[in-house]
């Protein structure tokens, strides 16, 4: 009897196994796509539209945690639909919403699908890099035409890799290096070569896509990421040796950057892009002064204006994540939007810290976060997939500590009287 039920379990094993291995599969070739949008739809929308609704299919459930962020994204974007009714011309909206409500769904899906298993943060990270690094790399050999029909890769002779804007694509890479960072900070010695080289490569890309917006993610984001591991790291020398390798590769970053800009075609482009305030930016009705002008507008359209409105009155679109929360979404959905960005935000800061598995994984996403709610100060963010999939990635990680306490609490033993 006994080994007939040893028999009879067997198979049940190997073939839940299996499923495991091509529903993880899945959901890491779902990631890597997200590196390759040239055009819309693309390959990543049909894959993950197929997947998020195989996942659900198969019985993935959302947590009281996760529901939270579905039901924030859900008002924001009914919020948006109502602008809709107010637009004297409203082509083109039907699929910008559809797109947004798409892109919410793949927040819910990655934060659903990674407390179900915490493991799945590495799949999913690992994906990101593999992805990264080849759309870089694109990017790099197309600005310097180094094979015919290159040029595809770049534009405005500036590098956007496997993109429809370098706007996109550098700050697509900053997330995997801030990875790549974590790995070689704590990781093997033997392994630094290889990391530093994969940092190299991504580093390359966000400089030469010449994006004011990805050199200051860049920037920010690994400054506050090893400032948070100092704060982690208790022992004096484990703080020492992120110090160290933090400035050794800091000066390695230097002198690539030194040599790079010894090529006449990248100094002029630099000392172009490196400007603060560019002439479009603060030229009359420059971006500084639409910003303005939107906000003003806003304030007297409480359903919004409709997507790519105000595009249309000044020939250049919002530039700004929270004017344009206010032109497309309306009041309600700008609203809904800062309570989502600033309660992750604080819900992330109170765990980063707790020793967990995921943690590492927090502190990139929180990181990214707050670097992308700082960047949408000048930059529209708003349909950005790697953003929401670094929303779905903190909300996830909440999402795994409330279950951890909660069965921590249960596992206590009750007080005696």
């Amino acid at each position: 009897m006994t080994t007939l039920a040893a028999h009879e379990i067997r198979p049940f094993n190997v073939q839940l196994a299996v499923f495991a291995l091509v529903a993880n599969g899945m959901l890491a070739f779902g990631v890597f796509l997200s590196g390759f949008v040239m055009s819309e739809p693309a390959p990543y929308e049909l894959m993950m539209v197929a997947q998020i609704g195989l996942w659900f299919l198969f019985g993935l459930r959302i947590s009281r945690t996760v529901a939270m962020l579905m039901a924030m994204l859900l008002i924001f974007n009914i919020s948006g639909l109502f602008s809709i009714f107010v637009m004297k011309d409203s082509s083109g909206a039907g699929m910008y919403y559809a797109v947004s409500i798409f892109l919410a769904l793949t927040a819910v899906f990655f934060a659903a699908v990674i407390e179900n298993d915490h493991r799945r943060l590495k799949i999913i990270f690992h994906a990101w890099v593999a992805a990264a690094i080849i759309t870089a790399t694109l990017g790099i050999l197309g600005y310097f035409d180094a094979f015919p029909g290159a040029h595809v890769f770049t534009r405005y002779n500036r590098a956007m890799g496997a993109f429809q804007d370098p706007n996109v694509f550098g700050p697509y890479l900053v997330g995997p290096l801030l990875y790549l960072l974590y790995r070689m900070l704590t990781g093997p010695v033997i392994r630094t070569p290889l990391l530093i080289l994969g940092m190299l490569v991504l580093a390359i890309g966000i400089f030469l896509s010449f994006s004011r917006a990805a050199w200051g993610l860049l920037l920010f984001g690994a400054i506050a990421l090893i400032v948070l591991m100092l704060l982690k790291e208790r022992t004096t020398a484990f703080r020492l040796k992120i110090l160290v390798i933090s400035i050794c590769a800091g000066v390695a970053l230097v002198l690539v950057l030194a040599i790079a800009l010894q090529i006449p075609q990248i100094a002029d482009l630099f000392s172009n892009r490196a400007k603060l305030v560019q002439d479009y930016d603060g030229a009359r009705l420059g971006r500084f002064e639409r910003h303005k002008i939107g906000f003003l507008m806003a304030m007297e359209r409480p359903l919004g204006m409709g997507p790519m409105a105000l595009g249309k009155i000044f020939g250049e679109d919002e530039h700004n994540i929270w004017l344009k929360t206010l032109t497309t979404y309306g009041w309600v959905g700008a609203v809904t939007y800062q309570i989502m960005i600033w309660s992750s935000l604080w819900m992330g800061f109170r765990y980063m810290l707790r020793e967990r598995p995921w943690q590492p994984f927090l502190m990139i996403a929180w990181v990214l976060i707050l670097g992308h709610a700082m960047i949408g100060n000048v930059i529209d963010t708003d349909h950005w997939r790697h953003f929401y999939l670094s929303l779905g990635i903190l909300w996830a990680c909440v999402a795994l500590e409330n279950r951890y306490q909660r069965n921590t609490t249960a596992a206590m033993p009750p007080l005696q009287a």
